[in-house]
């Protein structure tokens, strides 16, 4: 994908190096490390002073060691850190893409385009729909209208689901904003009226929360469609990316490798040839109205 010295959007919230409030317990690494640090601190009053603030400031959300140059990660940081750069500034350049996209777009189809927020963290952080960690994988939270996501995810994406490719990266993004399009329409709304009526784990539920993410996979593709004709962004292979992610992740595929058998009642998001072909139909026109998955 054709993505560098090119605009970045500034609707990016760097929480990389802040710690939730009130989440996580530094790791023994970090104990090891600093302990002797610690140790001279006991023997007096002030000392213990200094670890009372050290403490406090840790559970509001700030990292005293960071004054210190102490890491979680220990040396592999500076590494990570240099790969996460890279990957926050494709971020940040696929969604200016993708504002650029949908403020042209979206008032066609009687729809005033809002921009979201997208939220960068590691490992956990606190978002407008409550505590968000890493395990959740990148969502979008209606409350506070903003995408978060881990960068951890997308070495999972590679490596666990064999889905790797920066364009795999930008529909993962893409789906996403398709969700904040959903909030903008009410769409949302309506759906969770509907599952407060048959219960949140009922197969009716469960079916309606497909059908909303198999929309949100045709929006990431109607978006690459007008992404491609406006930027030129694609190169070949890159489609392939996307589709081989939206395979990757689908409900029948996840469901075998987890559990070595495939379970329909409880899918959520479509299997990976719905998830394939939603986004193939928004791909191939770019009409909206296409992505009628009610």
């Amino acid at each position: 994908m054709k993505w560098e010295d090119r605009r970045q959007s500034d609707n990016v919230e760097d929480k990389r190096n802040s710690s939730p409030i009130g989440g996580g317990t530094p790791s023994m690494g970090t104990i090891m490390m600093i302990w002797p640090l610690i140790r001279p601190l006991l023997r007096t009053k002030f000392g213990w002073v200094l670890i009372f603030l050290g403490v406090l400031a840790y559970i509001n959300g700030f990292n005293p060691l960071s004054i210190l140059g102490i890491s979680e990660q220990g040396s592999t940081q500076i590494v990570d850190q240099a790969k996460d750069d890279r990957q926050a500034a494709f971020i940040s350049t696929v969604l200016a893409d993708i504002e650029e996209v949908w403020k042209e777009t979206l008032p066609k189809y009687g729809i005033r385009y809002k921009e979201p927020k997208v939220v960068l963290y590691r490992n956990a952080t606190q978002s407008g729909c409550g505590f968000a960690s890493a395990q959740m994988g990148p969502f979008y939270c209606p409350a506070d209208q903003k995408v978060y996501l881990d960068l951890g995810f997308f070495d999972e994406l590679a490596k666990r689901h064999g889905a790797p490719g920066d364009f795999a990266q930008a529909y993962v993004l893409a789906h996403e904003v398709g969700h904040h399009i959903q909030n903008l329409q009410g769409t949302l709304d309506k759906v969770q009226q509907a599952k407060q009526q048959w219960g949140s784990n009922s197969v009716k539920a469960n079916a309606l929360q497909v059908k909303v993410e198999l929309q949100a996979d045709c929006y990431a593709g109607a978006w690459a469609h007008h992404a491609q004709k406006r930027f030129d962004i694609l190169e070949p292979g890159d489609v392939e990316e996307a589709l081989k992610a939206a395979s990757a992740i689908g409900d029948d595929t996840l469901q075998k490798k987890a559990q070595g058998y495939v379970v329909p009642d409880a899918f959520t998001h479509g299997s990976s040839q719905q998830r394939v072909e939603w986004f193939r139909r928004g791909f191939q026109n770019g009409d909206l109205r296409e992505c009628n998955t009610f």
